[in-house]
């Protein structure tokens, strides 16, 4: 797994409901059975067709975690490091994300970026 996973430690810090789960899917609620987070991915019982699995980086709580992590940078230099590992990790699961979330990222960074700057003098 990349730096990003690992810092974020999607398994046991994201809070993820049924309800999330069927609104990314664009299913009803009662067709899930239950949601499993494991390590590295989440396994969602369905009543209609088994099981499926779903990556943590097209979670809507991926994105905000990772945009949390951009938020808690205190220094230029940490925030530069951070962006690369997030750079590096959609390039490697371009699959996996959402459209659009690499555009949010850049956002939420440069805002950063420049509340850092303003900081400095």
């Amino acid at each position: 797994m990349t730096t990003l996973f690992n810092s974020l430690q999607p398994a046991q810090k994201l809070r993820i409901s049924i309800s999330d789960i069927a609104q990314l899917l664009k299913i009803p609620e009662h067709l899930i059975v239950r949601v499993e987070c494991w390590a590295y991915i989440v396994f969602v019982h369905r009543r209609d067709v088994g099981g499926q699995f779903i990556s943590y980086r097209k979670l809507e709580q991926w994105k905000n975690a990772v945009a949390c992590q951009i938020q808690k940078c205190s220094t230029i230099p940490q925030l530069q490091k951070l962006w690369l590992d997030i750079l590096k990790d959609c390039r490697k699961y371009k699959k996996q994300y959402q459209t659009g979330s690499r555009q949010f990222f850049r956002e939420i960074r440069l805002q950063r970026w420049e509340f850092l700057r303003q900081k400095l003098y």
